[in-house]
């Protein structure tokens, strides 16, 4: 039984992640009076989303998608995910010396799939041996000597002016692999209605489409937003991507 867009008394509940990077995914969303009527929209950090979609207390996510192999049922319901064809600038490792000279890795507890993506590539890519270490909620303030760090979203874009190293994981995947990758992706825990699927799917088309509007909400000094949002980020989940996708689960099934 599908989830209908105008069913009564029972909202849909949509987890987005509070980031730069998702504004023009939500763009066209909040701008629609038919969909907000129908929807229940909640943003948080990458994994608060991905958890709360795997205990059903959200019925769509836009999910790291290290989460998909844990769900019991899922669904990509857009063409649309946070992806990267090569540096995506806000995803990466900081360290104050080169990679070979890196001891200890702190994980940045907001997102599984990137911590996932930094073991992957010091692994296979760097092939380069550390200690990993869960980050608390200041671990950046520790990224220093031989301790880098994995370090997601905006404060990302913040630390590429502090560390003296980075190392984009979306690149190094790209050379690795010769593929993108995709961070996040819409995902229905439950089979919903293609109308609802089709309304989602065109707003979040509207914001990626009207990146100039984008801009004129939102103010960031510390990078150029508008080369995130048309060089870095790539929105579009093409086929090359979901190649790109299957591969990244695929080592997480290792």
């Amino acid at each position: 039984m599908h989830t209908k867009l105008n069913e009564l008394n029972k909202r849909i509940r949509i987890g987005a992640v509070s980031y730069l990077n998702t504004l023009p995914l939500i763009y066209g969303v909040k701008r629609s009076s038919l969909l907000m009527s129908n929807i229940e929209l909640i943003e948080d950090y990458p994994s608060n989303i991905a958890t709360q979609l795997l205990t059903n207390e959200i019925d769509i996510g836009l999910v790291p998608v290290a989460v998909i192999p844990h769900l019991k049922e899922s669904h990509i319901i857009t063409n649309f995910c946070i992806g990267s064809e090569a540096e995506v600038a806000s995803v990466a490792i900081f360290s104050d010396m080169p990679i070979e000279n890196v001891e200890n890795v702190l994980l940045d507890y907001q997102s599984k799939t990137s911590v996932n993506l930094a073991k992957i590539l010091l692994n296979n890519f760097w092939k380069k041996e550390v200690k990993f270490i869960d980050g608390g909620t200041d671990f950046i303030e520790h990224i220093s000597g031989v301790t880098a760090g994995v370090v997601i979203g905006d404060r990302a874009l913040l630390q590429r002016n502090v560390s003296k190293y980075t190392y984009d994981l979306a690149l190094a995947w790209k050379q690795m692999t010769g593929l993108p990758f995709v961070f996040a992706a819409w995902v229905a825990n439950k089979k919903l209605d293609p109308d609802f699927i089709d309304a989602f799917n065109r707003a979040n088309a509207y914001g990626v489409n009207h990146i100039d509007e984008v801009l004129a909400t939102v103010s960031f000094p510390w990078y150029d937003l508008k080369k995130y949002y048309t060089q870095n980020i790539s929105y579009t989940l093409t086929d090359d991507k979901q190649k790109g996708l299957n591969l990244f689960l695929e080592y997480l099934s290792i």
